[in-house]
């Protein structure tokens, strides 16, 4: 994959390469730049686990103290563990399967899928001399349905597209409950996100990151924070290698069986004017195993612009940050390389 404005680029497949033995790192993947701050392992810095069975139902299941965790977790952290969540578990049997089934086809059918902002491949490479990720992708637009194009959706295994389907249908419940909660969290009415999310666009980052010989050097994706709205993860196998960026230190997150990761995007960093924030993370790589996720965003319609809404600017306040449009702040992502909070940076008001 490339962005929209590069001439076509060759197509680096890493699983292809560690196929053939690999000893050693090829220059093109070395990562001399690897920050390898503290990492931070004590049981105080776990992540924030949240309950989402005690934050609907009925009221004698309803927990205010979980309630006040996910606040906390979103203001403090920009990320949370959801157990409890009630998707189907066929639902998420069928997409385990489904991924390592494509992933394990040849390098030469995968890559009919290829396209520039969507497909199999590579995120944002921009020239031939660019340092890559240690891991390859399958990006999607999947919901609403007008946005699918099939030509990159896999034609095997062939309960794929069915699968994939149900699947998107499962992250849409948890987000439209997500944004309800978190509305109400911060004290507006929750129709606000509604209004801006339904009939937003809704996508997929399947991801293999192949065992490296020296995983030191490499970086399964580089330090960025999500420019979307929410962000949920579902990790695949029982490889960790997620960190986030936390207090400047990058904190490992050994993710608890089925759960959901939710992290907070740029634009709803945007939206609240800072009260809740967007997470930095990375992708270590396992020496041994494979590791497989799948990332599903969500992005506001496009109805309005992106900056701080009004409600959130409080009395005595200014707005942290720039409003754009929709159309210009995804031209501006798919404009540089993934790097930190960059883009959050450039949007930031100046003093």
């Amino acid at each position: 994959m490339t962005n929209n404005n590069s001439k076509p680029l060759q197509l680096w497949s890493v699983q292809d390469l560690v196929s053939e033995n690999l000893e050693s790192v090829p220059s093109r993947y070395i990562r001399p730049e690897i920050d390898e701050n503290i990492i931070v392992t004590s049981a105080g810095n776990e992540v924030p686990v949240i309950d989402l069975s005690k934050l609907i139902g009925h009221d004698t299941h309803f927990s205010m103290e979980e309630f006040e965790k996910l606040d906390l977790a979103c203001q403090e952290w920009g990320f949370f563990q959801l157990l409890n969540h009630g998707i189907d578990e066929e639902a998420l049997k069928k997409m385990i399967e489904d991924v390592t089934k494509f992933f394990d086809l040849p390098f030469e059918e995968k890559k009919q899928c290829t396209g520039e902002n969507e497909g199999y491949g590579q995120a944002l490479v921009f020239d031939e001399e660019q340092k890559l990720d240690w891991g390859d992708m399958l990006a999607l637009r999947t919901q609403p349905d007008s946005v699918r194009n099939y030509k990159f959706w896999p034609a095997h295994p062939l309960t794929f597209r069915e699968t994939t389907n149900k699947y998107s249908s499962e992250m849409e419940r948890i987000k439209t409950i997500l944004l309800g909660l978190m509305a109400k969290n911060l004290g507006i009415d929750s129709k606000k996100f509604m209004e801006m999310f339904n009939g937003g666009l809704q996508s997929m980052r399947i991801n293999y990151y192949p065992p490296c010989p020296d995983p030191s050097k490499v970086l399964g994706i580089s330090p960025h924070s999500d420019p979307t709205g929410i962000t949920l993860l579902l990790q695949l196998n029982e490889v960790d290698g997620l960190q986030i960026r936390h207090d400047g230190q990058w904190i490992p997150v050994k993710i608890l069986p089925n759960a959901i990761l939710v992290n907070i995007g740029d634009s709803f960093e945007m939206l609240t004017n800072g009260r809740y924030s967007s997470i930095e993370h990375r992708v270590v790589i396992n020496k041994e195993k494979e590791r497989l996720t799948v990332a599903t965003f969500h992005q506001t319609n496009g109805s309005v612009p992106i900056g701080p809404l009004s409600e959130l600017i409080h009395k005595g306040e200014s707005a942290k940050y720039k409003t754009i449009s929709y159309e210009m702040f995804e031209k501006l992502f798919f404009s540089r390389k993934l790097d930190g909070k960059s883009l959050l940076d450039r949007l930031k008001q100046e003093n």
